[in-house]
């Protein structure tokens, strides 16, 4: 799949690599980013960080050129890219969703595994989540909380807790609600644990149950299902909860190849990218 033309193979990398990356991918990324180009200094690394969904329809809508596109949804790239503009599909880490807080947050003190519903229930508490069609991390957000209504046995849940996260709660990508706890302008988010480690935020851990992050419950994760926007307007798709795989994929038309394929096999080195995803809370396969 890494291959490069023969008159291509031992030459030294050089030029701009553009990567569409998921925003929970943007604090690795950018320390691979400096050791790769520490490693080559004729590369230069352009990384733009946005929701998966949103990564790929700059490919497929807008036609923007790109060399490789890290998704936090693995099968984004499935249904968004392949086959027209990539041909194949790499998982390489992993993920779970957590509940982030600060000590500013309301109730902080007393939140914790047993109770967490309750309080985002609460009159006044401040909680969101991304853009489910902007980012896999919002629809894993709204996933978990359908699937709690389950593993408690709580009829409606789901739908009560909708009902106290306005509209203005809900931003493009999970990083930005970072931002928003750190200010004290939001009490609550859901993240990826990934994000919470690297941002050094309180968080929840959630029984493997409902935190979509054990592949051994994806049969339980099935039964939270979201109606996403499709590829076209009007259109919709509906999604079935899965444990979170990453993907990552090398485009067809990819303006630099030759310095894209040597970034992935470093991204891939087991004491290479894999490494750092690990050292940030990430397990890598």
């Amino acid at each position: 799949i890494l291959s490069l033309p023969i008159n291509q193979a031992n030459a030294e990398p050089t030029g701009k690599v553009i990567i569409f990356h998921a925003g929970s991918l943007a604090i690795p990324f950018a320390r691979m980013e400096r050791e790769f180009e520490f490693r080559y200094p004729k590369v230069d690394i352009i990384r733009e960080a946005a929701g998966s969904r949103r990564c790929a329809r700059k490919i497929s809508d807008l036609k923007k050129p790109c060399d490789i596109m890290a998704s936090a949804d693995f099968s984004v790239i499935d249904q968004v890219l392949i086959p027209e503009y990539a041909d194949w599909n790499i998982r390489f880490a992993t993920n779970r969703l957590v509940l982030c807080y600060t000590e500013k947050s309301k109730y902080a003190k007393e939140v914790n595994v047993q109770n967490w519903y309750e309080i985002l229930d609460r009159r006044g508490v401040v909680w969101g989540h991304s853009d489910p069609n902007a980012d896999p991390c919002g629809y894993r957000s709204l996933m978990v909380l359908q699937l709690a209504e389950k593993y408690y046995k709580i009829p409606g849940l789901y739908q009560r807790l909708i009902n106290n996260c306005p509209k203005e709660n809900i931003r493009p990508k999970e990083v930005e609600l970072v931002v928003l706890l750190q200010t004290g302008n939001m009490d609550y988010a859901w993240e990826y644990r990934s994000v919470a480690v690297q941002h050094g935020l309180e968080f929840i851990e959630l029984p493997d149950q409902i935190n979509l992050g054990n592949y051994k419950y994806d049969d339980f994760y099935e039964q939270a299902v979201m109606e996403l926007t499709g590829k076209k307007p009007g259109t919709y798709i509906k999604k079935k909860g899965k444990s979170c795989t990453y993907g990552i994929t090398l485009l067809k038309d990819a303006p630099n190849r030759q310095a894209a394929v040597p970034f992935l096999k470093y991204l891939l080195e087991p004491k290479g990218g894999l490494k750092i995803m690990d050292e940030m809370g990430q397990p890598p396969f």
